[in-house]
């Protein structure tokens, strides 16, 4: 069993998530780019929602695009959470909102397909072009040019 906090910014958002291990995942797709204004986003993904605690102050959320909903501390405005309506039940959750980031290793990139053409990173992870989901993998690591 995995236990792990986190907070926005401010501080005003806190959560725990007891549940197992999540995968982690770094996405290239456009929302995420503008949803963080950052060239990759990386997310605890998949994780029960019912394991999902917040503290007394839970954070926004608003609809992206059709069956997609992002939170977001409606104080200092981080993003705490992505879901959608593929995954019920389920959540994402932005690392960079954890209290240990480093207690957590990425498994894999999404929606590769969407990576900005100056932006890389130097891991032997498995490369998806869009979701991970009953696909292989378009390539490991780095592109090479």
């Amino acid at each position: 069993m995995a236990v792990l906090t986190g907070r926005c910014l401010c501080g005003a958002v806190r959560y725990e998530y007891e549940g197992a291990p999540p995968e982690v995942f770094h996405c290239h797709c456009e929302s995420c780019r503008r949803h963080t204004s950052s060239p990759i986003t990386t997310f605890l993904v998949n994780v029960e929602a019912a394991a999902l605690r917040f503290a007394a102050t839970r954070p926004r959320e608003f609809q992206s695009s059709p069956g997609v909903w992002r939170s977001f501390c409606a104080d200092c405005g981080s993003p705490v959470t992505y879901r959608s309506e593929r995954h019920p039940g389920m959540v994402d959750i932005y690392v960079g909102t954890l209290t240990d980031p480093a207690a957590v290793r990425p498994t894999g990139h999404v929606h590769s397909g969407e990576q900005l053409p100056w932006f890389e990173t130097l891991d032997d992870l498995p490369r998806f072009h869009a979701s991970r989901v009953d696909v292989e993998p378009i390539r490991y690591g780095p592109q090479r040019i």
